[in-house]
């Protein structure tokens, strides 16, 4: 007869041994492919804004390549730091995405007390750019970015309008200060559009305007736009020169929008993530959306991505300082 005080035997312990090793696989084994529910997208910004418009026309192809719905929910406010802290303390599933813009690099620069870094995110893809337009008002003297840094030499401390420190508008100002070594007093604004009006009068002897807010004005003539800050002509205004063809190369820049997601989010659903972008930014309709948001299709997967963002890292430093003087 069997002894059931027996001691198993090697061969018993072995076996559940390997049952108990094996138990997590199948428990992974077990749960859901991802996606299997919708993802949410948080813009930091205001509904019905240009980036959210750029987001959807994104977004929309997405959800039919993941094969979930994407609900693009907006939290504006503080700068973009609602919305940052709120997907920095979401859960690192692949169901809450961020809507990252230049402010993921500046903020963490000009403020203090943060609730949220950029450890706390990972990048996932960028799916767009949007062009920048240095304008004056249409009866200006200034006929180029260099005659306008001449008269600024000649006059020190001419006004200009600046739409939120921090902002890509905001830092192609300083940039184009420091570089052309001119003085300006700059005049506060909360955002762009409102330093429109005292463009076209003449309060304000320039401003750098995003492309959608600017263009209206180009178009209309109350407006006349020396240089767009892109690194190319837009097919919209082939008679502007770009920045760097007016001679100030180093004042190239574009603002950018993407996705990140929260650190510890698996490598795997990241990668699925950046593809689902790719793919959708690669669509006629969707680059003809961004488009007429004033954007371009700029996708760059996560590894470029990442680079990219360690580039602007290491070049605004410089100008965020002179922004943080303009701001006391």
């Amino acid at each position: 007869m069997n002894d059931p005080h027996r001691v198993p035997s090697r061969r018993t312990a072995l076996a559940a041994l390997a049952a108990v090793a094996l138990a997590p696989a199948a428990a992974l084994a077990q749960q859901p492919a991802w996606p299997s529910k919708p993802i949410r997208v948080i813009v930091p910004y205001a509904a019905g804004g240009v980036v959210d418009v750029m987001t959807r026309a994104v977004t929309a192809r997405m959800s039919v390549d993941l094969g979930q719905p994407i609900v693009v929910e907006a939290k504006p406010g503080a700068n973009a730091n609602i919305g940052a802290d709120t997907v920095a303390n979401a859960a690192p599933d692949g169901y809450t995405l961020l809507v990252s813009a230049p402010y993921l690099v500046a903020n963490p620069m000009l403020e203090t007390g943060l609730r949220w870094k950029p450890a706390d995110f990972v990048p996932v893809a960028r799916y767009a750019l949007s062009p920048s337009y240095f304008v004056v008002p249409a009866d200006s003297p200034a006929r180029s970015v260099r005659d306008y840094a001449e008269m600024a030499r000649r006059s020190p401390g001419l006004q200009y309008g600046d739409g939120g420190t921090g902002s890509t508008q905001s830092m192609a100002i300083e940039m184009f200060k420091s570089i052309a070594g001119i003085r300006l007093e700059p005049v506060m604004y909360k955002g762009a559009p409102p330093i429109v009006p005292d463009l076209i009068t003449g309060t304000l002897s320039m401003s750098v305007l995003p492309s959608t807010v600017a263009i209206p004005h180009l178009k209309s003539g109350k407006l006349r736009a020396l240089a767009n800050t892109g690194d190319k002509r837009s097919p919209g205004f082939p008679d502007v020169p770009t920045i760097a063809e007016a001679g100030f190369p180093d004042v190239t820049v574009m603002s950018w929008y993407g996705f990140h997601v929260p650190a510890g989010t698996p490598p795997e659903i990241v990668r699925r993530l950046a593809e689902a972008t790719g793919a959708a930014a690669a669509q006629s309709e969707v680059r003809e959306r961004l488009s007429s948001a004033g954007g371009e299709a700029g996708f760059l997967g996560g590894a470029e991505f990442a680079a990219f963002l360690r580039e602007e890292q290491a070049r605004w430093p410089r100008f965020v300082e002179a922004a943080k003087k303009n701001a006391r």
